[in-house]
Parts: structure tokens; sequence; C-alpha cells
């Protein structure tokens, strides 16, 4: 009888592990599968110079996210499943980040790695990076020829015309002699190893499509340029001037930048430009930087009106003065970020951009004359108040104001809706590991 009864209670255990392994299973399928139904391929990148660039202005950009209201529902629905997950015992810890407790609470990661890429949440949620390519590892941290990268490099890696996810065999500094031009289907996966990429050109994702860039420090970046640079295997061109941002998106789609630490650039830490659209900014940590991000060119460049982007879980610390983000035209949704410094103020636009504001906390300075969340740039009030721009359920601090505009309609702020904001209490949590982590072998990140 105790026999039978062992082995009947063993007999239970496997069910329960066989049950727990299929859903976890049948969960990332279903996503993976969701994902490549949305995904599209854009072609490699093309080493245009400015002057040829603005030839192209007027064609519309077909990687726009064209039903937001769908983007929301499979965001919930993956956060939701997530969630489930956890009540199973699958992984079993959490901070309420939802791009966090989709990956970090799995002590093997590091043999997971490529599960970030079902992860995404906002409009840049279908960036797939290199998931469906091999991993290249990346052993010399040299860059000594744009033209001609040597194989193991960073340059040599991001170049190549398959999806591929990159790593890092080893703790680096990567000085690159002229901008990064990382082409399509990449993941630059920083996670397991102390990446800088500094004191040099830093990274550019133009005409591109499918990017992931993930758990790096990207900082004292420089303008480069006035040489010729590889974007491909098969072709190489001139480069203009590149004004030394951390990271440049130009004319691209489905891009993730996620849990990275910027600071210190020539120009911004995060631009996205020239009809660029479906992107997320996410887990990032910023500082000691004048203007942090820029979304749109500029305000007659009206194909920038269909850009949609999601700014989530970042801190805004330390030395940081203006533009966090500045928008013109598009829809940008602001949600659950932390903004603990800003000199002269956090949110910014012109050109008529829509703004959802939901559930960040803004701690304004000291300094009685900046504590203004808001800045519509050289604009009357006659004109903007017309903006749809609001706060919901933002925590306002040390005498911190919100300056609302427009009629509210619901149309637009559904187009500017990415996923549902959590409580502006949690903020500090869900933002607590934002920046590069300190991820190694064989424990949690």
């Amino acid at each position: 009888m105790a026999v039978s009864k062992r082995w009947s209670c063993v007999g239970l255990a496997v069910l329960v592990v066989m049950f727990v392994g299929a859903m976890a299973v049948a969960f990332k399928d279903e996503i993976s599968a969701a994902r490549d139904v949305i995904t599209e391929h854009l072609g490699s990148s093309n080493n245009s110079t400015m002057a040829a660039r603005l030839e192209d202005s007027e064609v519309p950009n077909e990687h726009a996210v064209a039903d937001p209201e769908e983007v929301v529902a499979m965001v919930e629905m993956s956060i939701r499943n997530a969630t489930e997950r956890r009540k199973l015992g699958y992984f079993s810890c959490g901070t309420g980040n939802p791009i966090d407790d989709c990956w970090r609470c799995d002590p093997n990661w590091q043999s997971n790695r490529k599960r970030l890429a079902d992860c995404g949440i906002g409009f840049g949620r279908n960036a797939i990076g290199g998931r469906d390519g091999r991993f290249y590892v990346v052993t010399d941290p040299s860059d000594n020829d744009a033209v001609n990268p040597r194989p193991g490099t960073l340059r040599h890696a991001v170049i190549q015309e398959e999806p591929l996810w990159i790593v890092f065999k080893r703790d680096m500094v990567i000085q690159l002699k002229q901008e990064l031009i990382v082409n399509s289907f990449k993941t630059i996966d920083g996670r397991g190893a102390n990446v800088h990429i500094a004191n040099g050109g830093c990274i550019t994702i133009q005409y591109v499509t499918n990017v992931i860039i993930h758990g790096l420090h990207i900082h004292d970046c420089k303008p480069t340029g006035n040489a010729m640079v590889r974007s491909s295997p098969s072709h190489f061109g001139w480069r203009t001037i590149a004004d030394g941002d951390a990271v440049s998106i130009f004319g691209s789609s489905h891009i993730w930048v996620d849990h990275n630490s910027l600071s210190h650039c020539a120009d911004g830490l995060v631009d996205a430009v020239m009809g660029s659209t479906a992107i997320t900014i996410s887990n990032n940590h910023m500082t000691h930087h004048n203007e942090v991000i820029l979304l749109g060119h500029s305000d007659s460049y009206t194909r920038d009106k269909q850009m949609q982007v999601t700014i989530a879980y970042n801190h805004f610390g330390e030395g940081l003065i203006q533009r966090m983000p500045r928008c013109r035209h598009g829809y940008f949704h602001v949600v659950n970020n932390d903004y603990t410094h800003w000199e002269m103020y956090a949110i910014g636009g012109s050109a008529n951009p829509t703004i959802n504001s939901q559930g960040n906390r803004y701690n304004a300075p000291a300094n009685a004359f900046a504590k203004e969340v808001t800045k519509r740039v050289d604009t009357a009030i006659n004109e903007w108040k017309g903006w749809n721009w609001r706060s919901e359920g933002d925590m306002l601090l040390n005498g911190a104001y919100f300056t609302p505009s427009g009629a509210g309609a619901s149309a637009s702020y559904a187009r500017a809706s990415s996923l549902g904001a959590k409580s502006s209490s949690m903020v500090g949590s869900m933002t607590s590991n934002a920046g590069a982590l300190g991820c190694r072998k064989g424990r949690t990140c």
C-alpha cells in the first residue's frame, strides 16, 4: 500500500510538471506566431547622403502601426498570460514591470536569451531583432577599419544581411572610429558582460527594421563622418557628418531600445526622425545630458505625423536638462517613467504632437521657474491650446505641474495609447533597475 501511494504521488508530480511546461511552450508559441503575422521585412540599409534621404521624404512609412487598439489588446493579453504563468509557479518573482517580469526571473536567462524578443511592450513590441537567426559572439573590441571590419568585431556583426543575435564574450570597451550602421533583424545583447560603446562614434539605425538594442553602456559619443563606412557585406559609401547621438533612428521601424545606460553625448541620447515609427524606449537610465530625446525631424517634415513611440519605465536621472522627450507631429505614450531631474522642462513639443502622459512620477527641481513639466516650443497659446496633451494618474512632486491642452479627442489619444499604465505609486519599484543590468551566468538578472 505504501509503495502504491508513493507511485501515485510521483505520477501526480509528473503530470503537474508536464502541464506547466506545456503552458509555457504554448504561451511562447502563441506570442511568436502573433509577432510573425505582424512583422514585415524591410530591405537592407542604404547609405545615402542627407540630400538623397530627403528626396524620399514624402513616401509613406509602411511600418506605421495601423491599428493602435489592436496593439493595446495584444499587449494586455501578453501581460495577463505572463501573470497566469507566475500563478502556476513558472516564474515566481515580479516587480510589476511587464518587460522585466517576462524574463528576468529566469536563472537560466543565458540559455534562453531570445526569450527577450517575446517580452516587448508598446508601439515597438513587434521588434524581433535577430530572434530567428544564429548567435554571433563578439570577441574583438577593436574598430580599425570601417570599410573592411574584422570578423569577431561588433561592426562585422551588425552589417550582415542575415538575422543575428549578437552577444559578447567578455567585458569590453568599444571605441568606434565611425558611426555603427546596423542592418535589419539584429539584436545587440550586452547581458552577461560589461560592454561600453564610448569615446567615438555610436549607433545609427537607418532605413531598416527590427532592431533591438539591449544592455549596453553608451556614452561620450562624438561626431564622426566625412568618411567611407560599410553598411552591408555588399555596400559601403560616403557618410556625411553624424551628430554624435547615442542611438540615432532614421527612417526605420520596429525598434526597441531597452535597459541601456546613456549619458554625455555630443547631440541626443536617442533621436528618432524622418518617418521612423513603431518604437519603444524602455528601462533606460539617462544621466548628464542636455537634449535627451528628440522625436520628429522638423516642424515642416509632415511625414513624422505617422510616428508612434512608447517611452516607458525609464529613469530620467541626474544632470539632465530638457527634452525627455521633445516631440513633433506624431503620437507619444509616456508611461510609468521616473523623472527625478530636469533643469528646464521634462516634456516639450511643437507642430501639434499628441502626448499621452500616464502614471509617471515628476519630481520638480528646486528652481521656482522650472516647475512646469511641459513646454510648447516657440508656439503661441492660441495655437497650442488645441493640441491634445493630457496627464492621467501622474504623481506631481515638489511643485511640479503639467499644463494640459486640447479637447481630449478620444481618437487622438487612442493613437497615443500602447499599453495599460500602472499606478504612479509603483514607479519606484518598476524603474529601480533601469539601465544596463549586471547579469551573470547562473543567477537571475
